[in-house]
């Protein structure tokens, strides 16, 4: 895999040892200076206001689904794509140096990280806690000392804030997978782009979402995803945020040109090199 330019400052969703933090060195390859965000939306106000020059932001989980929200942000912003990363989530238990599995009362963690581990903790049988963040939960439990409470985060954390993981990949499904996209305030032109995300608006009559199907389909564009999200404002109007693959850039211009000459709305929010999930 090519090097990819890695920008002076990085913003993220959670603190150091996230799962957004380790996206982050997988798609740069090196360690980024990050600025930490409690909230998707901090994060776009931090990528809007230039506190820094690129972010990552999580878009769609193979278990929980698309993040819905977050196209809304994108598009509010008016933020580009210029890429993605997909990263194996593994969730692991872990507590202060010389507690026992048997010694925790109480597992902290964000809540989809607790829903993704319940086989495990249903037999664990201690009260779960819900924290806005999976490493901000580990530093807790480093900062307090607690001899009770573990988290439920990443091996990264585990290993920044010296805490002794307990069980490790505790996911009930292990084919835990979180795509990222990696954003930025004005469009990056990718050398050898073959993925796109788009934002679709389509007018509302019969027929209208099959003719942008098979538009792509007599151009040799491949969907690899379609999400209807409301359009604020219109009720029951919605836009589509849609991803394509393609061999061919010719292939997939015209297919947006032709897009537009049967009467959609194309917002072409970034185009860039796609990634295989299980890389």
């Amino acid at each position: 895999m090519t090097d990819i330019a890695l920008p002076k400052i990085i913003g993220i969703q959670g603190i150091k040892g996230c799962f957004h933090e380790m996206a982050a060195r997988k798609y740069y390859h090196a360690e980024p200076d990050l600025v930490e965000c409690n909230t998707f939306r901090e994060l776009c106000y931090a990528l809007k206001n230039g506190k820094c020059e690129q972010a990552i932001m999580a878009i769609e989980n193979t278990l929980a689904g698309s993040i819905l929200p977050n196209y809304s942000l994108i598009r509010k912003h008016g933020f580009f794509v210029s890429g993605e990363v997909y990263l194996h989530i593994k969730m692991n238990l872990m507590a202060n140096h010389g507690v026992q599995l048997s010694d925790v009362r109480e597992v902290m963690s964000h809540p989809v990280a607790l829903a993704q581990c319940d086989d495990f903790l249903e037999k664990l049988d201690a009260e779960l806690i819900e924290y806005h963040d999976t490493a901000a939960a580990a530093k807790w439990v480093k900062d307090t000392e607690n001899t009770n409470t573990a988290a439920l985060a990443s091996d990264l954390s585990a290993e920044l804030y010296d805490l002794n993981v307990l069980a490790e990949g505790i996911e009930t499904n292990k084919q835990n997978y979180t795509r990222f996209l990696i954003l930025s305030r004005e469009r990056i032109d990718v050398e050898g782009a073959d993925k796109a995300s788009l934002s679709l608006e389509l007018s509302h009559s019969p027929g209208s979402l099959a003719d942008v199907l098979t538009v792509f389909k007599m151009n040799g564009v491949n969907l690899t995803k379609i999400q209807s999200i409301p359009i604020i404002g219109k009720p029951y109007q919605y836009a589509f945020k849609i991803d394509v693959t393609w061999s061919n850039y010719p292939d997939y211009e015209k297919s947006i040109e032709h897009l537009r000459v049967i009467g959609c709305t194309v917002d072409v929010l970034g185009e860039y090199k796609s990634e295989d999930y299980a890389i």
